[in-house]
């Protein structure tokens, strides 16, 4: 009887452990609990100028702590079923495409980005942990509106680039050695989603994504762009809505599991969360790990975001957008944005929305 009793409470304790935690299957549910987040919502929507386009100027803004929906806030015409541009928060959601693709064996990190995209060919010392890295070593000037003219990003997106990005970027010469030294690049990314498409066979590729990671996340905002090989713009292009972006949060804060499957490698979790070797201090940002932005301090330096915990990862894009990780918390944070002067400050927002969650539980 003895032995029965336990095991009843054995199954008992676990079918409870289950229920405690929550998934958006098929929508998020919501956390009722009464938290005032007006020094949120002040910072992150703040009254504007309708004649001006600076300042801080947030389109939705998603907080989610433990699988359920806590705060939720959108600007017109934003709204929860929109696909928002994601910019380069992309490039972190196509290392979640790859970290699926290396879990099925399709690659190694110490791969040659040749073995899959033949063009690397003329950078045969190129692996793909060094474009995880932005350490591919190739010349690269991520500069955007503020200096387009001397611009690789601009130049691959918008005019000679843009009908082969990966090609463009590829024909790009060298400036260090791989793996080396962080440079921070658009192209690099474009190279991962081009040897991406080498990794599949026959007409797999455009299917991918959503085979992969979106359909099985219950994501149904998705689109992402392609260029005119056909190559989806890894670095730029993806479209989700702030509650699908949440989903792949969720899996990241959960170490790659979904339900009751380990749909991206743990292993693959903690290299995205690895501090890079050759992170260079940039003030004020975030420091690269595998195609995500960690909040961990170099030697000798601070922590980026020093009000939030030193385990906070993100994956960041131009204007402000952002999705937040924050383990210790069981977190996740989804901005969009359309930010112009750079006046939004990642700590200042992650500092309110901690404060405002340390006052409930007072």
């Amino acid at each position: 009887m003895l032995r029965a009793g336990l095991l009843i409470l054995a199954v008992a304790v676990a079918v409870g452990s289950a229920r405690a935690e929550d998934w958006p299957l098929p929508d998020w549910q919501a956390d009722i609990t009464a938290i005032d987040w007006q020094a949120v919502d002040s910072y992150a929507f703040p009254e504007r100028d309708a004649t001006k386009r600076s300042g801080i100027r947030s389109d939705a803004l998603l907080i989610i702590r433990d699988g359920r929906i806590l705060h939720e806030r959108y600007a017109a015409p934003t709204t929860a079923k929109t696909a928002h541009l994601t910019w380069s928060v992309s490039k972190s959601v196509l290392a979640t495409v790859l970290g699926v693709a290396q879990g099925e064996g399709r690659f190694q990190l110490q791969d040659p980005a040749a073995r899959f995209y033949p063009p690397m060919q003329a950078h045969p010392d190129v692996r793909l942990a060094d474009l995880l890295h932005w350490a591919s070593g190739l010349a690269w000037q991520e500069d955007y509106e503020y200096a387009p003219l001397k611009s690789s990003v601009v130049a691959m997106l918008y005019t000679r680039g843009r009908h082969d990005m990966a090609a463009y970027t590829a024909s790009r010469p060298v400036a260090e050695k791989p793996g080396q030294r962080f440079i921070y690049s658009s192209g690099d990314s474009n190279v991962l989603a081009a040897a991406l498409r080498g990794m599949l066979k026959g007409s797999a590729y455009p299917d991918y994504p959503w085979q992969a990671l979106f359909t099985p996340l219950g994501i149904h905002s998705a689109v992402w762009e392609r260029d005119g090989s056909g190559t989806f713009v890894g670095s730029s292009y993806l479209y989700l809505s702030a509650r699908d972006l949440a989903r792949i949060g969720l899996l990241m804060q959960r170490e790659g599991r979904w339900g009751g499957r380990q749909l991206l490698p743990a292993s693959w979790v903690a290299f995205n969360r690895t501090l890079s070797s050759q992170a260079t201090p940039l003030p004020g940002e975030a420091n690269p790990g595998g195609h995500w932005w960690l909040n961990q301090p170099l030697p000798g330096s601070a922590s980026p975001w020093p009000d939030a915990p030193a385990d906070t990862y993100a994956a960041l894009g131009h204007w402000g957008q952002a999705l937040y990780i924050l383990p210790t918390h069981k977190l996740v944070i989804v901005r969009y944005a359309d930010d112009r002067d750079g006046s939004y400050h990642h700590n200042e927002l992650l500092k309110r929305v901690l404060a405002a969650l340390a006052k409930e539980g007072a």
